[in-house]
């Protein structure tokens, strides 16, 4: 799976987010503090990974600032995010199942190295949920998008 990640930060947690995906045998596309030369603002090389997403440059996207909140606001004003703040295991799957999200956002504070390996253990494991509600949350917020 090719999966774009950026971060404002060249961070540990951010480092060891690279080396866990591309140890998964993900294609990683480095935007912000992790490319050489790119612009590091949580809001400019979050923008760069979701488009990379919304674009289909990527499957999916891994969106890092110190707390995540910026960059899950930046990543979700792209059409077709569905960007998700997980601080844990739990929220991860159930955003995968339950909001299809293509997008994980991570706080670069809180997130230590077992931490981050059991939410992309969640994310990477989970599915889109096929039940009817589900599906049609996710098309309401799609329809958001268009408006």
């Amino acid at each position: 799976m090719r999966i774009s990640v950026s971060s404002d930060m060249d961070d540990p947690v951010a480092r060891a987010l690279l080396a866990q995906l591309r140890g998964r045998g993900h294609e990683v596309i480095a935007h912000g503090a992790l490319r050489e030369g790119a612009d590091p603002q949580w809001a400019v090389c979050s923008e760069a990974a979701a488009r990379d997403v919304a674009e289909g440059r990527a499957d999916q996207a891994v969106v890092c600032c110190w707390t995540g909140t910026g960059a899950s606001i930046a990543a979700n004003k792209v059409p077709g995010v569905r960007a998700a703040l997980c601080t844990d295991a739990y929220t991860a799957d159930g955003a995968r199942r339950w909001n299809d999200a293509n997008v994980l956002a991570l706080g670069l504070r809180l997130t230590s190295e077992p931490v981050l390996k059991e939410i992309l253990d969640a994310w990477f494991t989970a599915e889109a949920s096929e039940d009817a509600e589900d599906r049609g949350n996710v098309s309401y917020v799609a329809r958001l998008d268009r408006r």
